[in-house]
């Protein structure tokens, strides 16, 4: 595996990694059924994405990374925060628009900075990005 493909790759577990620990904090404050469902479903999409860009670097003998341990401090302390003033559907939807906004951000970015990797890496890359638009609109029902 080149390094590109290796290096986008990587973002997308990430990523995937940090949006699935962000809906595992935020789901606690919600109350709405359905909106505790979206939650839910948009979590195991992410599990699966986070997986199947795991498998794609075991299977070139390299290994999935983790969100660096500040990252996820700092995410995890600023979500809290957050919730405890206000923990409504229309805070919750902000943050994880919020969240949704950067991923597709830094995705964007890392697949333009790694134009040359594969692909199934370029491809997952965009499925996630897909995946956090989609979310995205439907956030929209709870502002």
């Amino acid at each position: 595996m080149d390094e590109q493909t290796r290096k986008l790759l990587e973002e997308c577990c990430i990523g995937c990694k940090m949006a699935v620990e962000s809906f595992e904090q935020i789901v606690k404050y919600v109350k709405d059924q359905e909106f505790r469902q979206l939650i839910s479903d948009y979590t195991e999409k992410h599990r699966r994405l986070e997986e199947e860009a795991a498998s794609l670097l075991r299977e070139s003998g390299n290994e999935e990374k983790s969100p660096g341990i500040l990252a996820s401090t700092f995410s995890w302390f600023t979500t809290g925060m957050k919730l405890s003033f206000d923990s409504d559907n229309t805070q919750i939807a902000k943050i994880l628009m919020d969240g949704c906004t950067m991923g597709i951000k830094t995705l964007g970015e890392k697949a333009h900075q790694y134009e040359n990797a594969d692909k199934k890496a370029a491809d997952l890359t965009q499925k996630i990005i897909h995946t956090e638009e989609e979310l995205m609109k439907k956030l929209k029902d709870y502002l």
